[in-house]
């Protein structure tokens, strides 16, 4: 699965071109979208990262269970989850009662950038 990088202008001509039916829905609507790698990498700071060892190791039952465990407080860890989410990093998981149970849902990355065009690729295993 890749995910795919396209500035706002162009995300924005593509939606309308669909809306106006001059074009079809692109089969990859579903995926993942960044406006660039550089949005991917602001995702992945150290301590996101650091969130996303302690999911993989730890298997946390709950969002309290995972704030816990990296000692942070539970609403910083939420939201911090809910831009992992986002961008697809992670799967929450219906828990006991109410709880989500964190999974890490992408476990390596490669990023392909060409210099000398606009024409990135973010690829995900």
């Amino acid at each position: 699965m890749g995910i795919k990088i396209q500035s706002m202008k162009e995300l924005k001509a593509e939606m309308l071109a669909v809306a106006k039916g001059r074009r079809q829905v692109p089969s990859d609507a579903g995926r993942m979208s960044f406006d660039s790698v550089g949005a991917v990498m602001r995702l992945l700071t150290p301590e996101n990262r650091q969130l996303l060892a302690a999911i993989e190791n730890n298997k946390p039952v709950s969002v309290a269970d995972l704030a816990r465990m990296v000692g942070r407080a539970e609403p910083n860890v939420s939201r911090t989850l809910g831009k992992l989410v986002a961008g697809g990093f992670v799967r929450l998981k219906p828990g006991v009662g109410k709880a989500k149970v964190p999974e890490v849902a992408i476990h390596r990355l490669t990023v392909d950038i060409d210099v000398c065009h606009l024409e990135d690729r973010v690829a995900v295993a």
